[in-house]
């Protein structure tokens, strides 16, 4: 029994099992990300038809009337669509529509905020500021905020920006415009910080557009979720990064373990540590160095199967396994080494052996679900399993096996033989029952009607509960 094929075999399908691992968690941060979108948008959506709800009754009451409805419309849809964006990354929803008509119309985060929906005036509701900063002197010294349509904002920084010159030499309205706002800030003390945007422009929150406000939110909602999943899946693509992290670990472990076993066989001929010539050190390092190299390829080989391929991570491995093994064989056979005979008797036993592995391995991951454990576990049953039997059989017995395997082969061609005609037999009746289906349901009753005593008879109905003409519906319904 080759304790040190059974060490490096397990080895090397803890590597494939661990590189297993690390595609699992990749995928399993991505499931928990999509689990939790599909809450993110069902807020935000709820968040968005609650507005609605709120929108359509101010507009049923006519609250505000003509001129101030769309003021209460632009507070309510200010708070369901800042929260609702908020919602859909995962955040909290922090607006609250206070709708009492005090000092302030939204508490955001404890932020008492002031809507100016105003047009009149042409000074983006400045005019409004004022008025109300005169009924409650001491609304921005307590934190408290004005907000603006997002347009008349915009506007108003575009001025702000402007040099007094710039402004008169742009048009002789802008430049009024821009002494009226400088006017405003000197004398109320309000500051440009102390204003802020609506998430909607102006005309946006007017009674006869709303609903497609409304409408293009939701799209917004929906492409900015759709975005965030993308966002997920992305991040949970195999990346040049973990390639290189896993071909490093890979080389690391199967040049320590190549260097142990080294040591192990040295000294399993009879030698101590301490009595290792600088020959076998030699024997060692070039041995490690292999060693280590092909770890670096195992581990970046089976990183790339296992993401880039439909290949299992034991699957992955004993390929690479059996590459490295071949490639062997085929350097001996060239320099003479081996008869043609046995590199292909001994290609062929590489292959059956690290298809054991592999195999093994599988069925040790499902049978002992623990991340790399289980995998290794049974790599060592299988393999001990294994080279038990593969060295302990007579040729007695090799011969008894063979002869089995043979009569194995013969009754399977035979079970393959009625397998065959069992389905095509299955196949004609299905064909047939099909056809008495379609009668049985034709659109002409009377065809229908005939077509379901067959179909009823093939089934096996009782024959004497099947309704065959016209006496036989009488007396069923009559009687």
């Amino acid at each position: 029994m080759d304790v040190a094929q059974i060490v490096k075999s397990t080895q090397e399908q803890g590597v494939a099992a661990w590189v297993d691992y690390l595609n699992q968690l990749r995928l399993n941060e991505l499931l928990a990300k999509l689990t939790s979108q599909n809450m993110n948008l069902e807020q935000a959506l709820a968040e968005l038809q609650k507005m609605k709800v709120n929108i359509a009754a101010l507009i049923e009451n006519n609250r505000g009337g003509a001129k101030g409805m769309h003021g209460f419309i632009a507070e309510t849809a200010e708070v369901g669509i800042e929260n609702a964006r908020n919602l859909i990354k995962g955040l909290d929803a922090v607006c609250e529509w206070i709708n009492n008509n005090g000092p302030a119309d939204i508490l955001r985060n404890g932020t008492e905020i002031q809507q100016k929906f105003v047009r009149s005036g042409g000074h983006f509701g400045l005019e409004a500021v004022k008025a109300h900063l005169e009924q409650y002197p001491d609304f921005i010294r307590n934190g408290g905020k004005y907000q603006i349509p997002k347009d008349f904002y915009n506007d108003l920084q575009r001025i702000l920006a402007l040099s007094q010159e710039e402004a008169a030499k742009e048009s002789t309205s802008t430049y009024q415009l821009w002494k009226w706002i400088h006017t405003f800030f000197e004398e109320t003390g309000v500051s440009p910080s102390d204003l802020e945007p609506a998430v909607l422009d102006y005309s946006a929150v007017q009674a006869g557009k709303i609903g497609k406000t409304i409408q293009q939110e939701e799209n917004n909602i929906k492409a900015e979720d759709q975005r965030r999943r993308n966002e997920a899946y992305e991040a949970s693509k195999p990346t040049l990064q973990e390639g290189v992290k896993a071909a490093g670990i890979s080389a690391a472990m199967e040049g320590g373990m190549t260097f142990c076993l080294g040591v192990w066989k040295k000294h399993k001929q009879g030698k101590r540590l301490s009595e290792f010539t600088a020959e076998d050190w030699k024997d060692i390092g070039i041995d490690t160095t292999k060693g280590t190299v092909q770890g670096a390829i195992r581990g970046g080989t089976v990183y790339a199967m296992t993401n880039f391929t439909a290949t299992p991570a034991a699957v992955a491995n004993a390929f690479v396994t059996a590459a490295f093994g071949v490639t062997g064989q085929g350097i001996k056979f060239r320099r003479g080494e081996i008869s043609a005979e046995e590199f292909v008797e001994n290609s062929e036993i590489l292959c059956l052996d690290v298809s054991i592995s592999a195999v093994s391995a599988m069925l040790g991951q499902v049978a002992i679900p623990i991340p790399v454990l289980g995998a290794m576990i049974g790599n060592v049953a299988g393999m001990f399993m294994y080279q038990i039997a593969k060295d302990n059989l007579s040729e007695k017995e090799q011969i008894l096996i063979q002869a089995y395997q043979e009569s194995f082969a013969a009754l399977n061609q035979t079970l393959d033989e009625r397998y065959y005609k069992l389905l095509a037999m299955l196949k004609k009746e299905m064909e047939r029952f099909s056809s008495m289906l379609e009668l049985a349901f034709d659109p002409d009753v009377n065809i229908a009607f005939d077509g379901s005593i067959v179909l009823a008879d093939y089934v096996g109905v009782t024959p004497k509960k099947v309704l065959r003409n016209k006496r036989d519906i009488d007396q069923y319904f009559l009687n």
